[in-house]
């Protein structure tokens, strides 16, 4: 039997999970690391408490030259860009024609007629595809992403560790950025992240990312975190993440991002989130707290008191704050209001339907 083994892609930072005892794992065509050696709930404890930081070098990075109208890069994404100050970033989505979502992504106005953006690691191919499938001048785009390295710092003390390193930040709001130096190299920071904390995102040259890690690491209150203390770290505010709340046949209005759309201007899928309008969802996300420390797990079934099938799980995680499993899924909005209880998987697992937002005590905005 022929089987094909996939070939993984390993960041600049590889060597050191490994001297790190990190057990990795495949990840959207990177092996990444899930944990280090102090284990899931310790990294996602010391986030919560002091500072996290996250390898996140196997993002996409794009460069678009121009005016986002003459361009074209106001039609490929959903949320407003012309009125986007410089130095500040801006998330949405770009869609398909159906109006499903083929990422989700960060926007930053470098210049009048400059943008950086942040796109998932295992969509950059076929994200990079759209962007020059759909630019009016394909030679306004440059694909950077193996230039640049990135580096997540998050947790309530990132910001009094980072300030000691980068004069300047700071300064910096929610969703701005700045360029400082660091090793003599020009590097952008935003306060931007993805844990429900005050957090910044670093990104350099390549060739510094190992140095700027390590260095992070030296500061006492800093502790590398993987793939699974971000999970739990994500699911607990409510964050979708591409692949499981999001994918090319979900739409934004479904995945309750509705205030990332910018409906009074034109972009790809904009009739077909009209249409949807107009006919009603068929499905629409939920948050779902169970009964015990049962965790929902993607894929599963969502079922009424009665037995009756009403939806399917699209992540699910232990949640250290509740004590208990949660989990984010989709439903038909009919059913949201309906049901005291639900039950998810083959054992019928009792849940209730909640809210998204399961830890409310973040230092996101501070």
């Amino acid at each position: 039997m022929n089987v094909t083994q996939e070939i993984l892609k390993h960041t600049t930072l590889y060597t050191d999970h490994l001297a790190r005892h990190a057990r990795m794992v495949p990840f959207g065509g990177w092996e990444m690391p899930v944990q280090y050696r102090t284990g899931i709930l310790a990294e996602y404890g010391h986030t919560r408490k002091a500072v996290g930081i996250f390898d996140t070098c196997h993002m996409g990075e794009f460069l678009i030259h121009g005016d986002c109208r003459e361009s074209g890069l106001d039609a490929i994404v959903s949320m407003p860009l012309v009125d986007m100050p410089i130095a500040t970033c801006r998330y949405g989505t770009m869609l398909n024609e159906n109006g499903g979502t083929i990422d989700d992504l960060i926007v930053f106005r470098e210049k009048a007629k400059e943008w950086f953006i942040v796109v998932n690691g295992g969509t950059t191919p076929k994200d990079a595809k759209h962007f020059c499938k759909h630019l009016k001048q394909p030679d306004v785009f440059e694909d950077i992403s193996t230039a640049i390295g990135k580096i997540d710092v998050q947790g309530p003390l990132s910001r009094d560790v980072l300030k000691t390193l980068i004069p300047g930040i700071e300064k910096l709001a929610f969703y701005t950025f700045g360029h400082f130096k660091l090793f003599g190299q020009e590097i952008r920071v935003s306060r931007t992240g993805y844990t429900g904390e005050l957090g910044f995102e670093i990104y350099c040259p390549t060739d510094a990312i190992f140095a700027i890690w390590r260095l992070l690491l030296e500061n006492k209150r800093v502790q590398p975190a993987g793939l699974g203390a971000r999970d739990v770290l994500r699911l607990e505010v409510g964050y979708s993440l591409y692949g499981h709340e999001l994918n090319e046949d979900i739409t934004p209005l479904e995945a309750g991002l509705q205030r990332f759309i910018d409906f009074r201007k034109e972009f790809i899928g904009k009739e077909a989130l009209l249409r949807q309008k107009r006919q009603g969802l068929l499905r629409t996300i939920i948050g779902l707290t169970s009964a015990t420390r049962r965790v929902p797990r993607q894929d599963q079934k969502i079922y009424a008191e009665t037995g009756e099938l009403i939806g399917i799980i699209s992540s699910g995680t232990f949640s250290p704050y509740l004590q208990k499993g949660i989990g984010l899924g989709y439903i038909a909005p009919a059913q949201a209001g309906l049901h005291h209880k639900i039950y998810f998987g083959d054992d019928k697992n009792e849940a209730a339907i909640t809210t998204r937002t399961f830890y409310p005590n973040g230092s996101l905005k501070t």
